[in-house]
């Protein structure tokens, strides 16, 4: 667990091995929160939408998900009409 110093102008800097895992460059942002009293550095993502992109490639697919309910709903539908009347 790495060690910081918050100087006189409440600057804290961010230790090389941490900056480079994280890949923090000069510039970037970072949103400050206080969470039950802990103070949590998240980056700001430069590009939210481009950040987002694929986060939910791996799971399962809403639409066929979607798909298969409707039919399901259909058949049960089907199942409970009452005989056509013959003329």
């Amino acid at each position: 667990m790495a060690t910081v110093t918050v100087s006189k102008k409440g600057w804290v800097v961010i230790p090389k091995e941490i900056r480079e895992r994280h890949r923090l460059c000069p510039g970037d942002k970072m949103h400050v929160i206080d969470i039950a009293g802990h103070i949590t550095l998240i980056p700001v993502a430069q590009d939210p939408i481009a950040a987002g992109f694929g986060m939910l490639k791996s799971g399962p697919s809403m639409t066929k998900g979607l798909l298969e309910e409707r039919r399901w709903e259909l058949e049960r539908e089907e199942r409970d009409l009452p005989p056509p009347l013959v003329q």
